[in-house]
């Protein structure tokens, strides 16, 4: 078994979070170590008690890991680690960082711009317009879109993303394979080719109502700023917010009217000094200092505006495809069928964007 193997398994453990995680690793010496561990070793480790470590000698979790490893291996899920220089760094910063995350999708956590969006599950048309204006305005400074994925303003965030070809990455308080709500697993399936998907639980873990505060400590620590768009004084976005201003993150927040309870606590974010007044995406992309040198170069968002969905999910997958991508690699991916990947193939071939190498491997031009 490999190390890997043991690591997911401690996540499964009843009670083992992040920091007794890493305890019981910094004791042991590897996660393997933890499990080769008499009971009188694991009880000498502080705060690992006779409950905790009985879980661990019984070994059933380590049947579970192995099951779990064969949905990562066939899914294409990257398992990071707090240690690993892929892991989100700015996250890594933070007191209660998870010990590890799941990954499915192309985007890099490390990205140079992310920035969060909350709000409520019931947003008002204005801040529906707010919130898709905004994330549009942000094009040219090649941003990363990092939310929740949940009704309202997340999925509203998400999806103007991928309209613009902006890639955005939901933070999920399940596991991969319990798209919470189910009603936007068409839209996570979408996000897996122009961002991703990312949690901090193994893949069969259901919805619990304790979860999603922990998922929103993640956004919280990978984004670089924070926009809150509507939300009452209690919710998720709120302790979003909270969470972001304990770690020292840039926090900006939509007024409203005073009669408005959906806007009662962007204003008291406001009052309180946590968050500051935005009109317009101006007023954050001159806040963040993004000086107008310093956006991306207009080639690429061109280029995506005149593509087709289909065709910039398969020019994305050749992007990310190290060495060229063959047909087969790019229909699993995008589930498209090999005669529509030869279609869109063709299109792209021909407006010059990629081109064929020896092998039926295709690459960005």
């Amino acid at each position: 078994m490999s190390e890997l193997l043991y690591r997911v398994a401690l996540t499964k453990i009843p009670k083992v979070g992040g920091v007794t995680a890493r305890n019981l690793v910094s004791h042991c010496g590897s996660a393997e170590a933890v499990f080769r561990a008499s009971k009188a070793e694991l009880t000498k480790i502080p705060n690992i008690g006779e409950a905790i470590a009985q879980h661990i000698l019984t070994q059933d979790v380590l049947r579970w890991a192995e099951k779990e490893m064969d949905f990562i291996e066939k899914n294409d899920v990257k398992v990071l680690f707090d240690t690993d220089k892929t892991f989100p760094q700015r996250l890594r910063a933070t007191h209660d960082c998870p010990f590890q995350l799941f990954y499915k999708g192309t985007a890099d956590l490390n990205h140079g711009r992310i920035v969060g969006i909350v709000g409520t599950r019931k947003p008002t048309a204005y801040g529906l317009r707010f919130c898709e204006t905004f994330v549009e305005k942000l094009l040219p400074y090649n941003a990363l879109i990092i939310s929740g994925l949940a009704y309202g303003i997340d999925v509203a965030a998400h999806r103007k993303s991928i309209e613009m070809g902006i890639e955005t990455i939901g933070v999920m308080g399940t596991g991969l394979q319990r798209i919470y709500p189910s009603e936007h697993r068409e839209i996570a399936q979408r996000m897996v080719l122009n961002g991703g998907l990312l949690t901090e639980y193994p893949s069969d873990q259901d919805a619990e109502r304790e979860h999603f505060p922990m998922r929103n400590r993640i956004i919280a620590g990978m984004c670089d700023a924070l926009l809150v768009v509507e939300t009452a004084t209690k919710g998720g976005s709120m302790i979003t917010a909270n969470t972001a201003f304990d770690y020292n993150k840039e926090i900006f927040a939509l007024p409203g009217r005073i009669s408005d309870p959906m806007s009662a606590g962007c204003h008291k974010l406001i009052k309180n000094q946590k968050a500051q007044l935005i009109e317009s995406a101006d007023d954050f992309i001159n806040a963040m200092m993004w000086d107008q040198l310093d956006k991306r170069r207009f080639i690429q968002p061109r280029l995506f505006v005149e593509l087709n969905e289909n065709q910039r999910i398969v020019l994305k997958i050749i992007e990310n495809t190290e060495g060229g991508a063959l047909i087969d690699s790019i229909s699993h991916k995008s589930q498209f069928t090999p005669g529509n990947i030869a279609n869109i193939l063709l299109e792209l071939e021909m407006q010059g964007l990629i081109k064929t190498l020896p092998g039926k491997k295709y690459v960005v031009v």
